[in-house]
């Protein structure tokens, strides 16, 4: 009777040993929901965007990572603007391959590419920049940063013009405006937090 007690003791010790795993990995693999603080900062800092919507729905996910931070927020926002740039170069470059386009509409893509792919390079230095800690001239670093989003942004909009007349592939001249709308918008919105950023007193 002790042995069949005692093998009885150990099998429900390894049940409950199990059900402790299990509930261990659920926890884990159910992500932390960000806290009404965090979405509320995001919410507020959204409201004065040109693009209040698109910012909360791209950056409340980002909102316990930058737990109410302006430089979290401004940093947060170069990184998506940038991954968003450079995914859509990708996809400009795979469009530039698109066989039956005029001349003038193939050479508006390439010229886009080409202003786009600067974009890219003027958000990765911003990024770079505003990550170096401890930089003495606060506000010489932010007119920079500041000068390179504004010149992506800018470069968006180029792009966007070159697409504003007749093209013969409608569905294509749509598919191309669309995502460079979004990449404007996105870098448009970075901007916004860098410039507030750029207000405040440096940490």
């Amino acid at each position: 009777m002790a042995a069949a007690g005692s093998y009885i003791s150990i099998t429900a010790l390894v049940i409950l040993i199990r059900l402790a795993i299990n509930l261990n990995l659920c926890l884990e693999a159910t992500p932390i929901p960000p806290s009404g603080r965090n979405t509320q900062f995001i919410r507020t800092s959204c409201r004065n965007t040109l693009y209040p919507n698109l910012c909360f729905t791209t950056f409340s996910r980002y909102a316990t990572r930058i737990r109410g931070s302006p430089r979290l927020l401004a940093t947060t926002a170069l990184s998506v603007a940038f991954n968003t740039t450079r995914s859509t170069t990708k996809t400009m470059i795979n469009l530039s391959k698109h066989h039956g386009l005029k001349r003038r509409e193939a050479a508006a893509l390439r010229d886009c590419v080409e202003q786009i792919g600067d974009s890219v390079d003027e958000l990765k230095d911003s990024i770079k920049e505003i990550s170096q800690p401890g930089d003495n001239d606060f506000h010489r670093l932010m007119s920079d940063i500041q000068t390179w989003v504004s010149a992506a942004l800018t470069n968006d909009d180029t792009c966007m013009d070159g697409f504003s007349g007749k093209c013969r592939k409608r569905n294509f001249k749509t598919n191309v405006r669309r995502r460079i709308v979004k990449v404007a918008r996105l870098t448009s919105i970075a901007l916004d937090f860098v410039d507030r950023y750029a207000a405040a007193p440096p940490h």
